[in-house]
């Protein structure tokens, strides 16, 4: 793995890198006349060191697109009194979409890369603390971009005629993806004790956290507890891949078999619960239904994580073939490079699209039409590269401000 103080050649201030990411840096400038894609992605592919872990990369590059395509899927606006959107699902209406949510729920893969990253950033004798400063103030520099944005919007968007309630309804979708950072930075922090403690439990450590969570979900459905002791999955739940990807970078899940164990395993598991334990079979939150698999994680979406961290184990090779193409890695690269932004701001560029269309031109099929058919699916499938396009618009303006500045000499 590459060492995250040795990064790429640059002729730029370096940008704003994923969660957990190890030094990507700004590809040199294309010469004059040598703008062509495919020149391109050869010089990115030239400027990597040879060592870099471009597995790791696409797979985080997956999750990513995983978490925009779903959010921008299974997030329907539909218009309420007066000029406000309400919010609802497909999933709520139709049923046969759940499958998507199998595909696109990806949480567990950012945690897995996380800690895999995280590990192989400790170094014995090193201090963590200014590294932890370092990977706090990558994660925590764009945000205050985004809410600060958000002010000027609201302000329009109330002087255009929403309501407060229709306000609080798009900026919460703003706001949402940030509980990720939180709990991603948290367990971040505890790098240094999460390592101790796989160093002495071993894999047993994930079977103790695993068996924490179906404690505490017990306690919820089955034995009247109070429904706030749920939240203490939020860490219970994301810690069981996050403590993988750790032992994973420590040498172990190696082995073929690991993956397949955990692939077929977790996936059975995952059957299991919902077919005989009242699970949902989503895996992300339905409006209206009486538990969601991921507010907060339950038994079933811990299942579903290690299913998740057994196929990317599987993958894991593929992907180093597959990444050692110039053209494919520069499309890693570059997503990687852009990993915050996207992040922060896919939920952004679908209200831009969606309340811009809706003022300008009132309600549009697959945009603002309610999802109960099955053609909704198509409608909005029309919809997605502009939301792709409005993103790579947002792109160079919000990602400026997560890169630090360069320090003249």
């Amino acid at each position: 793995m590459l060492d995250a103080k040795r990064p790429l050649p640059v002729s730029a201030p370096t940008p704003a890198r994923a969660p957990g990411a190890p030094g990507l840096s700004r590809v040199p400038a294309a010469p004059a006349g040598q703008a062509a894609p495919a020149g391109r992605a050869a010089r990115i592919d030239a400027a990597t060191p040879p060592g870099r872990d471009r597995a790791i990369d696409a797979l985080r590059a997956f999750a990513i697109l995983g978490v925009v395509l779903g959010h921008w899927l299974v997030t329907a606006f539909v218009p309420a009194a007066g000029t406000d959107l309400r919010v609802t699902s497909p999933l709520a209406a139709l049923p046969s979409l759940t499958p998507v949510s199998w595909v696109l729920q990806t949480l567990a893969v950012f945690f897995l890369v996380g800690g895999y990253t995280a590990a192989k950033g400790t170094r014995p004798g090193v201090p963590w603390g200014a590294r932890l400063r370092h990977r706090m103030t990558r994660l925590a520099r764009p945000v205050p971009v985004l809410l600060i944005a958000w002010i000027p919007a609201a302000a329009a968007l109330a002087w255009a005629g929403f309501s407060s309630n229709g306000l609080h309804t798009l900026v919460k979708l703003v706001l949402s993806p940030l509980w990720f950072l939180g709990v991603y930075g948290v367990l971040t922090a505890y790098t240094p004790a999460i390592v101790a403690l796989w160093n002495r439990l071993g894999l047993w450590g994930a079977a103790v956290l695993v068996a924490v969570t179906a404690a505490i979900d017990l306690g919820r459905f089955a034995l009247d507890a109070p429904e706030w002791i749920g939240w203490a999955t939020v860490l219970t739940g994301w810690l069981v891949p996050f403590y993988l990807g750790i032992a994973w970078a420590n040498g172990a899940l190696a082995a073929r078999r690991t993956g397949l164990a955990l692939l077929l395993g977790g996936a059975s598991a995952t059957c299991a619960l919902v077919l005989f334990a009242g699970y949902p079979a989503s895996m992300v939150g339905v409006p209206g239904a009486a538990v969601s698999n991921l507010n907060p994680p339950t038994l079933a979406a811990v299942a579903f994580g290690l299913a998740q961290t057994g196929l990317a184990l599987l993958l894991y090779r593929p992907l180093t073939r597959w990444t050692r193409r110039p053209r494919v890695w520069a499309a890693v690269a570059m997503a990687n490079l852009s990993a915050m932004t996207i992040f922060l701001w896919h939920q952004t560029a679908m209200m831009a699209v969606t309340v811009g269309t809706f003022l300008a031109a009132g309600p549009l099929p697959g945009l603002h039409s309610a999802p109960g058919r099955p053609v909704w699916l198509l409608e909005r499938l029309m919809w997605l590269p502009v939301f792709a396009l409005a993103l790579a618009a947002l792109v160079p303006a919000a990602g400026r401000f997560e890169r630090p500045r360069r320090r003249n000499r």
